[in-house]
């Protein structure tokens, strides 16, 4: 089998790894890099369960070889949270409700991040499209919803106090 050095970034740090040529980059994530916040869910880019963001766009890394990501920017479900503490949509989640089993939480997280980095203020419409590729079988997606737009308003509110700050500084 034919192996190929890869390297690329991931969650703000260096990751290299020689792979073959038909691995995915789910399981270069999980197995390689021991990153099993990414899940694996249908193998058939149906769920969503394995969304990461690749280079600034949500993802399926279940359609995605380890090779095709040599060089690119990769951040996962390990790389939301930093040192102050949980992300807004992490924290929306737990405040909200909008996880049960969790399976599919960290998918969604990802899919949610790329659609807010898009459009802080998304309607309810906006947002149920922006996580329609991601599947939850135990949610019904109301409290999911509720906690995306409780980060989204976090997040809003937050750039204004830092535009504020700016200002008097």
């Amino acid at each position: 089998m034919s192996r190929h050095e890869i390297s690329l970034t991931v969650n703000g740090a260096e990751a290299k790894g020689e792979v073959e040529a038909r691995l995915l980059l789910v399981h270069f994530l999980r197995e390689d890099l021991d990153l099993t916040g990414t899940h694996i869910g249908c193998d058939t880019t149906s769920c969503g369960a394995c969304t990461v963001i690749l280079n600034g766009k949500a993802v399926k890394s279940c359609t995605v070889f380890a090779v095709q990501a040599d060089g690119a920017e990769v951040e996962t479900i390990e790389g939301v949270a930093t040192e102050e503490g949980l992300h807004p949509l992490q924290e929306g989640f737990w405040e909200k409700h909008g996880l049960q089993c969790g399976y599919c939480t960290p998918g969604m997280i990802l899919s949610a991040k790329h659609l807010l980095a898009k459009n802080p203020n998304p309607t309810e419409e906006e947002i149920r499209w922006g996580i329609s590729g991601n599947l939850c079988r135990c949610t019904g997606y109301n409290k999911i919803v509720e906690a995306i737009q409780y980060a989204a308003e976090k997040l809003r509110n937050a750039e204004t106090e830092e535009a504020r700050q700016e200002v008097s500084a």
